[in-house]
């Protein structure tokens, strides 16, 4: 099965809470700003690995490049 934008943009709503969410990608790389309140007094290694767990063993397997912007609802806002 081909990744698209779509299935991972379900991924990530079934794994983790978002306010926001954009996905893009050509079926190898992909690019995405997730807005979510678990995001809060996270660092940028810890809101990765957050989007991480929320993807799991498709990151090895599907997912071959991620590229994300990680924000709280506040630092989109704003």
């Amino acid at each position: 099965m081909v990744t698209t934008p779509e299935l991972i943009h379900g991924y990530l709503q079934k794994g983790l809470e978002c306010t926001h969410l954009e996905v893009e990608g050509d079926g190898q790389h992909f690019s995405a700003v997730i807005v979510s309140p678990a995001f809060a007094g996270k660092s940028r290694i810890q809101r990765h690995q957050i989007v991480y767990a929320a993807l799991g063993d498709r990151m090895r397997e599907e997912i071959h490049a991620l590229s994300m912007k990680t924000l709280t609802p506040d630092e989109y806002q704003g």
